[in-house]
């Protein structure tokens, strides 16, 4: 996880927040290093994480959770060594359902284990029951009486997946509705998603679910590219927009902005035209 970004969040792994829904979005840059926040983060907190990976390998995560964990776990405690994607599976912390791997199955016939259902099995039928994929997400968040985990949270990545996949936008709703009933209602967990944004784009299936999303949100994290194009220095600008009480009005919620430089193992967030590369 990035320090930085906690810090601008107000957000530690030792009083992780609850029940809230937390949206994702990029537009014109890659936004992924905000799951591998995430992801990160909710470990180091010692949840239970569903993750739902829709667009890379289980060993694409692995290699950068173990990166940010070690920076971050030694910051902290240096005589400490971070954990692996493979050690949280092992112990129970993570389920991890590789998207991948699964449409493989699915589309090549591959035999399932006995009592296992495919979460993706959707894709060989009308593309219009996420049922199986939210059983999945809400048997493997209920708590066990051997659990010590705190709350539970599903991370999916990401969301525009499922519409390339044929999923009508209002089935991609419902299945997030269902998952906040489950998880952030009765489980007092959390929900992360990724879902990528275009401002000219014609996919108005796409558009239709990030703007429902955006209201349904307690937080959303942006991340924009640079309107002047490619800069070495400045990777592109991450809004963070923070959401009130639903009794206030859209304009009450707090916004603010910060650019951003991505490193090998951190990501560091200066006010924008504050870079030390400009200054």
């Amino acid at each position: 996880m990035f320090v930085e970004l906690n810090e601008l969040l107000n957000a530690s792994p030792e009083r992780p927040e609850q029940g809230k829904l937390t949206l994702l979005c990029d537009t014109k840059t890659d936004g992924s290093f905000l799951v591998h926040h995430f992801l990160s983060f909710y470990l180091k907190a010692g949840c239970k994480v569903c993750f739902v990976a829709l667009l890379q390998s289980f060993s694409h995560y692995n290699i950068i959770a173990q990166k940010l964990l070690c920076a971050c776990v030694r910051q902290y405690f240096p005589l400490l060594q971070g954990v692996s994607l493979t050690a949280a599976k092992e112990r129970g912390q993570l389920v991890f359902l590789e998207g991948l791997k699964s449409c493989f199955d699915v589309l090549f016939g591959e035999e399932q284990h006995v009592g296992q259902t495919n979460p993706l099995r959707f894709i060989s039928e009308d593309g219009s029951n996420l049922k199986t994929m939210y059983e999945f997400v809400r048997t493997s968040l209920m708590a066990s009486g051997s659990d010590s985990w705190k709350c539970p949270v599903l991370l999916v990545d990401d969301l525009s997946v499922l519409l390339s996949l044929g999923v009508r936008p209002v089935d991609v709703l419902d299945f997030i509705h269902y998952c906040r009933v489950a998880v952030c209602s009765q489980l007092k967990g959390n929900i992360v998603v990724l879902v990528h944004s275009n401002d000219d784009s014609e996919d108005e299936a796409n558009e239709l679910v990030v703007n429902s999303l955006c209201h349904q949100s307690n937080l959303i994290l942006w991340a924009e590219g640079l309107a002047t194009g490619f800069c070495k220095d400045v990777h592109g600008q991450l809004k963070i927009i923070q959401k009130g009480s639903s009794e206030l009005k859209a304009e009450q919620n707090l916004l603010r902005i910060y650019q951003y430089k991505i490193q090998d193992k951190n990501v560091t967030f200066f006010a924008r035209g504050m870079s030390a590369a400009v200054l």
